[in-house]
């Protein structure tokens, strides 16, 4: 009888161990599932931070593009800034007028704007006005844009532009 009861504590104790074994190892693996779900999280993040990180460095990047073009012209109004871009191209007689449509306050300097008239330029010589304009070394954009067929040649385009010129205080 003795026998049969240590024969029967070491089945229980045996079933008792396995059994802490099973249950240790189910904790085990959900903490491993967790740490596992933690760690796809972190990658998503990583990823997210990635390219958060290149936007940065691409807008950073283009505002000190912008900072230096302020730097480094001594133009002090639209007219002039219009006179040096048409000169650079060779179509400063093709303007017909720039009318200066005022000056403004910005948080970083001065906005001044003004309609430029230009007319009688094929295609071609539109797109070196845009390029010149957008590559100009100052702070130069373009605000509107109007561009009809001319009535004497139609092959030839008169443009109506609002240019914004911003210069630093």
């Amino acid at each position: 009888m003795m026998r049969e009861m240590m024969k029967d504590k070491k089945i229980i104790l045996g079933i008792s161990g396995f059994v802490i074994f099973i249950i240790m190892i189910s904790v085990a693996l959900s903490i491993l599932s967790g740490e596992r779900k933690d760690l796809l999280q972190l990658k998503e993040q990583r990823k997210e931070m990635i390219v958060l990180k290149d936007a940065l460095l691409l807008l950073s990047r283009k505002v000190r593009n912008v900072e230096a073009k302020k730097e480094l012209s001594n133009v002090q109004g639209t007219a002039q800034a219009v006179e040096e871009v048409f000169s650079s191209v060779g179509l400063k007689d093709r303007v017909k007028t720039v009318k200066s449509t005022g000056k403004r306050e910005t948080r970083d300097g001065f906005e001044e704007e003004a309609d430029v008239s230009i007319e009688k330029v094929t295609m071609n010589e539109m797109i070196n006005i845009f390029y010149r304009i957008k590559n100009a070394p100052m702070v130069l954009t373009v605000k509107k844009v109007t561009i009809k067929k001319s009535f004497e040649n139609p092959e030839l385009l008169n443009i109506s532009l609002v240019l914004s010129f911003l210069k630093s205080k």
